[in-house]
This record gives C-alpha cells, structure tokens and sequence, in this order.
C-alpha cells in the first residue's frame, strides 16, 4: 500500500526540503505549551506542541499542502484524489480550496458523518467505498488511473514527510534551550519521519522516541525486524493511526533516527487524554495523545527526573460518543482507581465494617446482587493514589477475613461485567421480600460512604447498583429484604433519610431482567 520513490535521495537532502516546505499559506505555527500540572506531577518540563490547533486540528494539511503546492499547474488542473477515514482527508480537502483544485475523497462507507460532512463543507467529492481503508486506498488508486488524478498519500511521499517535518523546526525554533526528548505519536511513519529528519540534523542530541498503541505497533515491529511487517489486523481505538504497514521511505527515515519506541494501551491513552485536558482545556482524539501517553510511559520506565520533554499533541478530531468511554478508563490508566471483586460474608455488620476498612478513600462504583446465602460478592471501584496503596488495602482486607481480587487489569470486568452485576434473585423465601428503590443524592466527597451508612438500618442488602459518572447527582439503585411486618418501619425510615427515591418494583425492566 505504500508509494515508493523511484530512486531514493540522500537522508541529508530532507533537511533543506524541510526547510522549503510550503506549508503556511494554510497551516499556522502552532503554539509550544508548558504543560504545568503534568510537569509538577512528573518531576520533567513538559511542552505540548499543539498540532491539535491547526484549521482542521491536526497536523495532517502541512504535509498535504506541501505535496500539492509543487505539483504543475497541468496537474492541479487535473485534480487530485486520497484514501482516508480523517484528517488526511480534511487536510487534503483544505489544500485543495486553497489552490482551487478538485479533490477527490475516498473514505470507508464506516466513517462517521461528522468527518464526512467536515470534508464536504471543505469542498472535497466524498465517495464512500467499501468497509475499510484497504478497500478505500484501492478505489482511490484505480480513480487515480481512470481519471487522470494525482494520488496524494497520507504519509509515505517525500513532499508529505518533508511537510510534516516543519513540525519539528518549530520545536526547535520554539525552544532554544536544550531539549532532551521530543515524542510523536506513529501510524505510517509521516510525521515522525519528518521531525526526525529535521531535528536530528540540527541537533542529533535530541532524542527521537515513537509512540504506537500496542495493538498497532507496525513502525515497533518494523525497526525490531529491520524491515517493514505488515499487520493482519490492527486495534482502532487510535483509528488517526490505526495502519498495518508503515511507509517504506518512511521506515528508512525511522531507522536512520528515530531513537526508541513505546507502546501504550488504551487506558494509558485515555488517561493522556484527561492530562492534556487538565493542562489545555482540550481535548485530543486518542491518537492525538498517543505522544502524551507514551512520554508518561518512557519517564516512568526510565525514573526520568528534571528533563525537558517535548510530547506533539497530533490531532483533536474526537468522535463525541467516545467521550463516555475515555472518562471510564482514564482513572484507570493513571492508576487513580481500581477496581476489585470483593467477598463479604452474609451476616450483620459486613457492610459497615467493610466501609471502614476502606477509610477516607473515595467509592466510585459499587455493584452487588443477593445470590449466595452464606456471602457477598460485590463489584467496587475505589480511588487510590498508586498500585502501592491498591496492594496494602487488598492486603489489609484479607487479613480482615475479606477475601479481594484485583480487576483492575481485567479487561472483561472492565468491558462487560462491571454493568453485569446483578440479574434475578434466588427464589428464595427472603428474596420473594425484595423491596426495590431508586435514590439520588449530591455527588460530593463521601456522599456515597454517608449514604452506604445510612442504608445499614437493619435490613438485607439483595441488590446495589451505582457508579459515579461525574454529574451532578449520584443515583442508586437499592434492593431490600424487608419482612411484611416491618413495612411500617420500612416506610419511617425512607422518610428520614432526606434523599428523593422512587420505588421502582412495577418498572418493567426490574420485573424483566432483576426480579
């Protein structure tokens, strides 16, 4: 899939095509941030290189405008196409209203609307074609031929590199102090190539480190191998650089002086995400903070102190309905919470010791359902301050007699049961006296403890659902095995607790799926 050069130029040539790259008719000199509250809890002077602030919000149209800025006006008549499901395709479709050519776009038939539409209100002919990339790159090279276009390739093309490697000049502009890492987020290898080019002919001290998610880690493999392997399937989490095989001209760059690589999962994603947000008030695609989340990595692996670290923050075209996810895993990658399965016996006090064994730390999850007679199990999330802190509680509470699993690393608890937890209630004598209400109450530091400890009235548990998701109230969801003839009782102390509830035994989906 990659475009190879007919006769490959000296490395040394990219710097001086670097320095002539046209690319600020239509790209800006994006800003070089201090990340201050990343800094402070890193030990490192962290800048963020905002690529995300670029017209389409991501770096992607320096390399696009530069490749079609020298082609002839002959072929600028003739048009241009490209294969992408993003922001190539909006960086192409940007360049071409500037220069006022026709650009033709293939995308998947998957692509979401909202960059479907980005790229039409751009100017750009959107065909949609096939189910994949794959499927999109072939259709854009057969129009190619029968069409009489020039194929503008997303990263393996010396104008392209050469366009993106403007991104590291600036750095270098920007930051004339020594720098001793910059990292770049890779899918095929274009932007890192580029930065690489430029930096390490200038200053060859600098460090050049690749971050790849690790269910696509083709550039990884690639420099392991030394030669270029293509994946049979890649993760699309980081769909901006979800590529099976890097650019061959692109592979030669990495190979002569990318200096490390990193890979990173998707929880350490979502927490880079949440970072840059704390520190910028935006927020990155996920591939767009592949570089943040890799940076965190390699300071942690290498107990990196007092360094100047530089992380390019390559795109912010966030899918919205991704939102919800990032916020769930975010705490997780950070180790700020964990998530244990939790065993306490069925019998008076359980609960209100378990609280206290759990002290001031915040509950952000807590699922149960009544199905064993003689124990427990309960689904809870809790905030902590390190895997240390995690390892002591667990310790703690099975010295107690309570026996703890670690989920936190589970990805099927993490995905799947963690909204699982519950399901019919034994038909047994008690549980026919299910007694089922709805609560709302602020959600604030330890409101939920307080309300944990205000549901210890005397009455069995069968059923507990809650987790925070950040509003404004919290809401439970409570089961209670309450004799007939404490139903007074029962009504009593509903009324004193001074939360709104509602009962909700006659909803439809407690009788369906919990009664």
């Amino acid at each position: 899939m990659t475009a190879k050069t007919d006769v490959p130029f000296p490395l040394t040539d990219y710097l001086r095509r670097i320095e002539a790259a046209e690319v600020y008719d239509v790209a800006i000199e994006s800003p070089l941030d201090f990340a201050p509250n990343l800094s402070r809890r890193m030990g490192n002077e962290v800048f963020f290189k905002r690529e995300d602030q670029q017209p389409v919000f991501s770096f992607k149209l320096r390399g696009a405008y530069n490749k079609m800025a020298k082609l002839s006006p002959e072929a600028l008549k003739r048009g241009v196409v490209a294969a992408s499901a993003g922001n190539h395709a909006q960086g192409v479709a940007l360049s071409a209203q500037k220069l006022g050519c026709r650009a033709v776009i293939v995308m998947p038939t998957t692509t979401p609307g909202i960059k479907v539409n980005a790229v039409r209100s751009r100017g750009g002919e959107v065909v949609l074609f096939g189910d994949s990339f794959d499927d999109a790159y072939n259709e854009a090279r057969r129009l190619e031929k029968e069409e009489g276009l020039t194929f503008v390739h997303p990263f393996d093309d010396p104008d392209v590199i050469a366009g993106q490697g403007t991104v590291g000049l600036e750095i270098m502009r920007q930051h004339t102090k020594p720098i001793d890492a910059i990292f770049c987020c890779v899918g095929g290898g274009g932007l890192i190539a580029g930065v690489a080019a430029a930096v390490k002919q200038v200053r060859p001290e600098i460090k050049i480190i690749g971050v790849e998610a690790v269910d696509a880690d083709a550039m990884t493999q690639s420099l392991a191998a030394g030669h270029s392997v293509r994946l049979d399937q890649v993760g699309l989490f980081a769909d901006g650089a979800a590529v099976k095989q890097v650019g061959d001209e692109c592979f030669r760059l990495a190979e002569a002086y990318v200096d490390e690589m990193i890979r990173v999962d998707n929880d350490a994603i979502c927490a880079a995400i949440k970072d840059v947000f704390e520190d910028t008030r935006s927020v990155l695609e996920p591939a767009g903070a592949l570089a943040v989340a890799g940076m965190k990595a390699w300071v942690a692996q290498n107990k990196a102190q007092g360094k100047t670290l530089v992380a390019v923050a390559s795109g912010a075209n966030m899918n919205f309905d991704r939102l919800r996810f990032v916020a769930e895993r975010a705490e997780l990658g950070e180790q700020r919470e964990a998530i244990l399965a939790v065993t306490l016996p069925e019998k008076p006090g359980s609960y209100r010791k378990f609280l206290s064994l759990l002290g001031s730390r915040s509950i952000t999850e807590f699922n149960y359902r009544f199905n064993d007679p003689g124990a427990a199990h309960v689904f809870v999330g809790i905030q902590i301050g390190n895997r240390a802190e995690l390892t002591a509680l667990i310790e703690t509470l099975q010295a107690e007699g309570y026996a703890a699993l670690d989920l936190t690393d589970d990805e099927m608890a993490k995905l799947h049961v963690r909204y699982m937890v519950g399901g019919h209630a034994p038909k047994s004598a008690g549980a026919l006296n299910e007694l089922v209400y709805r609560f709302e109450f602020p959600e604030r530091p330890g409101a939920l403890m307080k309300f944990l400890e205000n549901m210890s009235a005397g009455w069995n548990i069968s059923l507990f659902h809650y987790r925070n998701h950040g509003a404004d109230f919290g809401r439970v969801l409570v089961g209670f095995q309450v004799p007939p003839n404490d139903l007074p009782a029962f009504d009593a102390f509903l009324a004193g607790l001074g939360y709104p509830f509602r009962d909700e035994r006659e909803n439809p989906a407690y009788r369906l799926f919990l009664a």
